[in-house]
């Protein structure tokens, strides 16, 4: 992945990012709230050894022997016969394996010093132990030890020159140290489910997503509207709607595609089923029709047709009626509105749609369209569940494809793809439906807000009339 994509997924995520993160902290510092404190105190013991003769040399012997003394005698702190005397001073209920656990002794190199150390849950008895441990250490060290035969004094002198004092506040737990680390982790681990999610999610997001998949451009972006069904045909319904601008911009991007060819005829598809494809048909249907231009809308969804419901015209007949020669197609076009839009329903549910839609009489009712109009827009089904679509392409200039953010998986949009290139049809472009208006993949007019209206206009137009009562008239 590249740098855009990380970036991406820090914008997509950054509220998981950030409750993970605080949820880390939160935790850590929980945590140390359940723990019990405890204080530490410390205490520092001077080793030395006398000599009978005050010589340069006696004197650094004596300080050198000290040396190499003190590295065995920090391994005496803790042991069974100073701690055992220790529990015993201070009336302790424990054993000196369990007080060992709680007391250590070190010394820098090269030095007489040792320091000892000792924890405990109360600051008084955590120093109590340090000056104890320290005093009865010296006193094993100087007449145990070190303590020669006889009645002779030991040469090795153990003096305490830092008692331990009092600890004022708690050296464990360090809350916080705790909550940074718990910042951290928590960080850390945002970014982590953050990036698998990325991962693991397979669904277009992005027109980035759609590059991944196919070569085709990306035509145009339509929003997300949530009154989608109410209004479906927004265009016509509220023509300043920025998401009827989205579809007029679209209409300006089609207007490009295929300049040379003869046919400006376009199956309009998808990979699935509920990606927008049969309201995107028909609002750019609209949008083709404001320009003057010749516009028929043809249902060629046989199994589901929507573009009847929508457009709000009579779809008893029509279709299929042409194809099986039941009625003329001038008879079945119907005039939408006041200008140059026509509708072709779908007409009655045939038992073979497949064979109907790759019939010669559906090759020759597309000629006929394609020569009366200036654009014909083909609403077929889903491409992975039926072969319609890749059927009906073969006589149309090429197909649109309709991706849904959110909704259509990569996966499904290649080999939709895929399934058009084998047959030989030509994808002029993908148009991106169901877009967020905010976020890292809005894009066009959907990153702007806009209020509707309180009552949305009629989708039925009072002025349909088909064109052979036209045709009378004239």
């Amino acid at each position: 992945m590249e740098l855009r994509d990380y970036l991406r997924i820090l914008h997509r995520n950054w509220i998981l990012i950030l409750a993970m993160t605080i949820l880390g902290g939160a935790g850590a510092f929980g945590y140390s709230l359940l723990q019990t404190p405890s204080y530490e105190a410390s205490s520092q013991l001077y080793v030395s050894v006398r000599s009978d003769s005050s010589g340069i040399s006696e004197l650094a012997q004596g300080t050198s022997f000290a040396r190499q003394a003190v590295v065995s005698f920090v391994d005496v702190v803790d042991s069974a016969v100073v701690l055992d005397r220790v529990i015993d001073d201070l009336n302790l209920d424990t054993t000196a394996q369990k007080l060992a656990g709680s007391i250590s002794a070190s010394s820098p190199q090269n030095s007489v010093i040792i320091t000892i150390r000792a924890t405990a849950a109360d600051a008084d008895m955590a120093a109590a132990i340090a000056n104890s441990v320290g005093s009865n250490f010296a006193d094993v060290v100087v007449n145990r030890l070190e303590k020669p035969e006889g009645e002779a004094t030991s040469l090795v002198r153990v003096e305490t020159i830092a008692p331990a004092l009092v600890p004022t506040s708690p050296s464990s737990p360090h809350t916080p140290l705790n909550v940074a680390l718990g910042l951290i982790v928590g960080l850390a681990a945002g970014l982590g489910v953050a990036v698998l999610r990325s991962v693991m999610d397979t669904r277009i997001h992005s027109l980035h997503d759609i590059e991944a998949a196919t070569e085709a451009p990306v035509l145009g972006g339509i929003a997300l509207d949530p009154d989608a069904k109410k209004r479906p045909l927004i265009v016509h319904a509220d023509p300043r709607n920025p998401r009827a601008e989205s579809f007029r911009s679209l209409r300006t991007n089609l207007q490009f595609v295929d300049v040379d060819g003869s046919s400006r005829s376009f199956v309009v598809s998808s990979a699935g089923p509920g990606e927008g494809k049969s309201t995107t048909t028909a609002n750019l249907a609209i949008a083709l029709a404001e320009t003057g231009a010749r516009v028929v809308l043809v249902d060629g969804d046989l199994r589901l047709p929507r573009v009847a419901d929508y457009m709000g015209v009579e779809g008893g007949v029509g279709l299929t009626d042409v194809l099986i020669g039941r009625a003329e197609l001038v008879d079945v076009l119907q005039q939408w509105g006041t200008g140059k839009l026509f509708v072709l329903p779908s007409g009655r549910t045939p038992p073979n749609p497949s064979e109907l839609l790759g019939s010669q009489a559906m090759q020759r009712t597309l000629e006929a369209l394609s020569d009366a109009f200036d654009y014909v827009l083909v609403d077929a089904p889903p491409l992975l569940l039926v072969t319609d679509a890749a059927v009906i392409s073969r006589f149309t200039s090429g197909v649109l494809m309709v991706a849904a953010s959110g909704t259509t998986k990569k996966p499904q949009l290649t080999a939709a793809v895929e399934k058009l290139q084998a047959i030989g049809s030509r994808l002029f472009g993908v148009i991106v439906t169901m877009l967020p208006s905010k976020g890292p993949d809005s894009y066009g007019y959907g990153a702007y807000s806009y209020s509707a209206p309180e009552e949305a206009a009629t989708t039925r137009s009072t002025g349909r009339r088909s064109r052979r009562e036209q045709a009378g008239e004239k």
